[in-house]
């Protein structure tokens, strides 16, 4: 899996009303692998529920494989091993997300924030202060 930050979407997707991405951001994702477009549109997903989610958190940057690779299955990946970055600490997250054929469209989307991830293992699950 490559390793592509939300932050690269994430401004351009929180810009435009709830549910809708600006056409920067629509772009941006349209020129990516299927694939990887997949994981992005659903990062950006997950990064957007959060930011609205009663926990308050501010995420800034999301990691799909920190903890375990994500599953794809057509247009359906699980990530139980995510984790975020919100406020200067990083939170485990699992998500599980389908989309549309052209991986634009979210269908389906579910997830849980886990508790914050100790500071020592930052660097073995790729996680960046």
């Amino acid at each position: 899996m490559k390793r592509i930050s939300a932050m690269l979407l994430l401004p351009l997707a929180l810009a435009a009303p709830a549910g809708a991405m600006d056409s920067g951001a629509t772009e941006e994702l349209q020129r990516l692998d299927p694939e990887t477009r997949l994981e992005q549109r659903c990062d950006v997903e997950a990064m957007d529920r959060i930011h609205k989610d009663p926990a308050k958190l501010v995420p800034d940057e999301l990691v799909a494989y920190a903890f375990e690779e994500p599953k794809i299955k057509g247009d359906k990946i699980r990530s139980a091993g995510a984790a975020f970055r919100s406020k200067g600490e990083w939170y485990h997250l699992s998500y599980t997300c389908s989309t549309s054929p052209d991986h634009m469209t979210i269908l389906t989307f579910q997830y849980a924030i886990g508790q914050v991830v100790p500071h020592d293992q930052w660097a073995h699950h790729y996680l960046v202060p």
